[in-house]
């Protein structure tokens, strides 16, 4: 399918018989294949008899040889796949057949995309960003401090890059944008935190996924609706790639302290009352910044200041605040 989406990418009509000699399939198996983009992909096609079929919208596929080419000069090899499960679990499946880290998956679709706390990640094909970065980390639990609020300000940067100035990071793992969610980040780890590990980061970027997509339970937005025109995905993955090596070298150099002031800057929930879910309870308070590890600082009526942190954490927003 995804051969047929670069076919039909130019936007022009393509007879069946066209498309079928290209991809070296019969015409009624071109039109199963187009049913299936339809149908399983959303994608919208306009079929005219005499002319043929011609995608309803424009789509911005991802380039190889444009991705490769930006990793190169950092170190980091390319794996680019048209559709998986998800790009961490297909990047610990590279790690565990032996590829050597630093390296990136990127992905046109997934099929079963996951964000935090087993939540489901709307994965449409040829629509978003959908990346992982493996990373080796040799000095413990100091080079894991802070690191998912890093790459939360290296996704910030990207965005900020792609026009949308009023993006700003929610605690620990969100980007948000007018209000809403534009991107997430899971990091997994592998191997023993307290000694040689391997860091699996995965970003996802709502880029030009259409208003009408189903089953997402929050309010998000897109690169696309946030500028109001079709965004290249392989320039917002040239964003992504650039800003984490910066603020990631800057990290390993220098720690999470030297970055927590520009993350306050763009804390957009800082002084607003939340609810913190930790599994096991709900707490509520006043959002007052992070720390010098980047736990969460939450004021509590009776308790006051308290910090945490913590993989299984999440921060609601209060509807009175």
């Amino acid at each position: 399918m995804y051969s047929l989406l670069r076919l039909l990418g130019d936007g022009r009509f393509h007879s069946g018989e066209e498309l079928g000699g290209a991809l070296g399939v019969s015409r009624s198996a071109v039109w199963k294949y187009l049913q299936r983009l339809e149908d399983e992909c959303g994608i919208e096609l306009f079929k005219v008899p005499g002319k043929g079929y011609r995608l309803a919208a424009p789509l911005s596929l991802l380039s190889y040889e444009d991705n490769a080419a930006v990793l190169a000069p950092l170190g980091w090899q390319l794996y680019l796949r048209e559709s998986t499960d998800s790009t961490n679990a297909e990047a610990l499946r590279l790690l565990q057949a032996g590829v050597a880290a630093p390296f990136v998956v990127l992905a046109e679709g997934q099929t079963h995309g996951r964000g935090r706390r087993g939540r489901v990640w709307t994965s449409p094909p040829a629509q978003n960003i959908y990346y992982t970065l493996v990373l080796k980390v040799s000095n413990g639990l100091q080079g894991l401090s802070g690191l998912s609020l890093v790459v939360g300000l290296a996704v910030l940067r990207a965005l900020h890059r792609a026009g949308i100035e009023s993006a700003g990071l929610k605690w620990p793992n969100d980007v948000y944008a007018g209000g809403r969610k534009i991107a997430g980040i899971l990091l997994e780890l592998n191997g023993d935190p307290a000694d040689v590990c391997h860091v699996i980061i995965g970003i996802g970027v709502n880029v030009n996924m259409a208003p009408s997509t189903q089953g997402i339970g929050q309010a998000w937005t897109s690169v696309r609706e946030q500028t109001g025109m079709l965004a290249s995905r392989d320039d917002l993955s040239r964003f992504v790639s650039e800003a984490l090596s910066h603020y990631l070298e800057r990290h390993a150099r220098e720690g999470f302290s030297s970055l927590r002031a520009e993350w306050e800057t763009n804390n957009i929930w800082r002084g607003r009352r939340c609810t913190l879910s930790t599994g096991t309870q709900q707490v509520k308070g006043v959002m007052n910044g992070i720390d010098e590890q980047g736990a969460l600082r939450l004021w509590i009526e009776g308790q006051g200041e308290r910090c945490f942190s913590g993989g299984e954490l999440s921060l609601r927003l209060d509807d009175d605040s």
